[in-house]
């Protein structure tokens, strides 16, 4: 009797999707916003927009100090 063995082999794909650590331009807030978000975010301290969606990532309007993993 033959016996046959499979491996299964799975891959695993990294998220696209990212967190971005960012500084409003105004107020120097440091703040991390989702970098796929679908409405506007502000700035939680003086409230300026420093994201704008696109349909897929955003548009950052501030600083970007780090692209979080």
């Amino acid at each position: 009797m033959n016996r046959v063995f499979f491996t299964l082999v799975i891959f695993m794909r990294e998220p696209d999707s990212k967190f971005i650590k960012v500084r409003c331009g105004k107020c120097k807030n440091e703040q991390i916003v989702f970098g796929k978000a679908a409405s506007v975010v502000n700035c939680l301290v003086c409230g300026k927009p420093i994201a704008q969606p696109t349909g897929g990532k955003i548009k950052v309007d501030a600083r970007v100090l780090e692209v979080l993993e």
